[in-house]
């Protein structure tokens, strides 16, 4: 085990990082993303977030991100969707059955939340924590 950022250690060992998603296209699934996320705050009968708070910082971050930091925004987006598309098909079809939706939705929500704060902890600590304890 290393205790070098993955890229110093990819030099190191003279390997290349994968190719990395574009910065672009992670915007754009996590601006996507967060459409659903004001779909379920509605349902969990929550006040939508202000978007540019999370956006602006989401772009910032993988503005200075590395490949792997950006792979890993990539899949984490990734486990995300694949938690946020079947919660919120669920929570439809409750609705549907005129159910409360609110117990269920605000789990979701807080799921939603965690995952997210972690991607973004991730980015920020991947910018600059990483090279402080590589020095």
């Amino acid at each position: 085990m290393t205790a070098l950022p993955p890229d110093d250690a990819r030099t190191m060992r003279g390997s290349s990082p994968p190719q990395a998603m574009p910065v672009q296209e992670l915007h754009a699934r996590w601006a996507a993303l967060h459409d659903r996320a004001d779909e379920l705050a509605q349902m969990a009968q929550l006040a939508t977030e202000p978007r540019a708070t999370k956006c602006d910082a989401f772009a910032n971050l993988t503005g200075g991100a590395s490949d792997w930091q950006r792979n890993l925004a990539a899949q984490a987006l990734d486990d995300i969707e694949a938690m946020m598309e079947p919660g919120l098909t669920a929570l439809k079809f409750l609705e549907q059955r005129n159910q409360d939706l609110c117990a269920p939705a605000l789990a979701l929500w807080r799921e939603f939340y965690s995952a997210r704060d972690a991607v973004l902890t991730m980015l920020e600590h991947g910018v600059t924590g990483l090279a402080r304890t590589a020095g």
